[in-house]
């Protein structure tokens, strides 16, 4: 029989994958190319099931004859890999992102000697809108506590960005831009010590108990999927660490970040302006020991922060505590700096990289904002996280609209800065 070639990522089954499916029976064997999380996280959003996963069910679709999978976005490699005798999609592609994907194609199936056949988009049911009601329903602890691993699995650069509040949390989840045929969105939450306590009026010294703040995150919890980090500052005593440690991973949150220094916490862009002691090796190296033994699962990261470049040390000592901890069993290092310049990052990255190719590393561009996620990706970075955005956004437009009331001793002039009521009434899922 000849072979019929359909490329899909059968996240979410709904008929027009079930039609395409039974029309390409029609002329042929199905050969179904699943694409792996690696082809789609770099265009879409992570696939809520696994690769396994979805192709457990595919297997079971009737009139599937197989399924191979697809490495990559493009189709052409699989097709000049298994030479169909067709390539079937629906006609959603002749126009839009997927336009250049299809021309591809067209050469790829003249040179080998196949056809295209396009089938109507099936109208008034889409992955898209399926998307939008899932994200409602919400995950499950045990889901979300997974997907940081999965995503560092199948992206070469996972990008990250702060949250204060469920709003904040919101927009991370359901905000996406469309650029050329990649679909560009944030991967997950950080959830940081700094906006926390600022957001609160009280000072970043580790002010508010982690109790307190697993009050605050539960909103964001509750009203978001997406992977959350948790800004763990040094993590107190490696006693406490633990229970800190079953608490975040038992709400589902996949890692926690906790730096190298002792003492009252002072943030780390003020650098040497205030004074700022590391933990000995030796100290910080237990605190990880801890943490891992305190872990139920393997899931939960425990990430390391070095503050050597923040307390004045220097990059070799830097990358000397690096390995100590990966030794210790750190899932991860975060390296800090406030140099502009990120010369120094950039060389820590390189030589980490040199003595470990697989430890996931990550970045916090916040003062070297001018450097580009490419950038940071070919440093051997993994991770970004845009630490405090959000709330340095907020803060601004805050003041901007309380002062022209002032001024103006009426709101009608802030209102040009400030978003519709109706929208608000709209922005919350079952405010209506």
């Amino acid at each position: 029989m000849k072979i019929v070639y359909l490329g899909m990522t059968a996240d979410i089954m709904h008929p027009g994958l079930i039609n395409i499916i039974n029309e390409a029976s029609k002329h042929g064997e199905v050969l179904v190319g699943l694409l792996t999380d690696s082809a789609i996280a770099h265009y879409k959003r992570m696939p809520y099931l696994t690769y396994e996963q979805r192709k457990m069910i595919v297997e079971n679709v009737r009139n599937v004859s197989r399924v191979v999978p697809q490495e990559e976005w493009s189709y052409v490699p699989n097709l000049l890999k298994y030479k169909p005798d067709y390539i079937i999609h629906g006609d959603d592609w002749v126009e839009g992102p997927l336009k250049d994907i299809r021309e591809d194609v067209i050469k790829a199936m003249e040179q080998i000697g196949g056809s295209i056949i396009e089938i109507p988009y099936t109208k008034g049911i889409n992955s898209s809108s399926l998307d939008r009601d899932i994200k409602v329903i919400g995950t499950t602890p045990d889901v979300r506590l997974k997907s940081l691993r999965r995503l560092l699995h199948a992206k070469p650069l996972v990008r990250i960005l702060e949250a204060h509040n469920g709003l904040c949390g919101l927009i991370i989840e359901s905000l996406e831009i469309q650029k050329g045929n990649r679909l560009l969105s944030f991967d997950g939450i950080w959830s940081s010590s700094l906006t926390d306590s600022t957001s609160k009026g009280k000072p970043d010294i580790e002010a508010v108990d982690l109790t307190t703040r697993m009050q605050d995150l539960n909103n964001i919890l509750e009203c978001t999927t997406k992977p959350i980090i948790y800004d763990g500052d040094t993590g107190g005593k490696p006693e406490h660490f633990a229970f800190t440690v079953r608490t975040l991973e038992r709400n589902g949150i996949s890692a926690v970040i906790i730096e190298d220094k002792v003492g009252l916490k002072k943030n780390s862009l003020f650098g040497t302006e205030v004074a700022q002691q590391q933990a000995t090796i030796e100290e910080f190296c237990e605190k990880i020991q801890t943490g891992k033994r305190a872990a139920i699962t393997d899931d939960f990261m425990i990430i390391a922060r070095i503050e050597s470049l923040i307390c004045g040390g220097t990059i070799s000592n830097a990358l000397e505590r690096a390995l100590a901890y990966i030794d210790a069993g750190a899932d991860g290092i975060m390296i800090h700096s406030k140099d502009k310049s990120g010369s120094d990052i950039k060389e820590f990255c390189h030589l980490l990289r040199e003595k470990n190719t697989a430890i996931p590393i990550v970045v916090v561009p916040t003062t070297y904002n001018s450097i580009y996620e490419q950038e940071l990706q070919s440093w051997g970075a993994n991770i970004v996280i845009y630490a405090n955005h959000m709330l340095r956004a907020a803060y601004p437009a805050m003041v901007k609209a309380a002062t022209s009331i002032l001024n103006n001793e009426r709101s009608t002039e802030a209102g040009e800065i400030c978003m519709p009521i109706k929208q608000i009434l709209e922005l919350i899922p079952g405010t209506k």
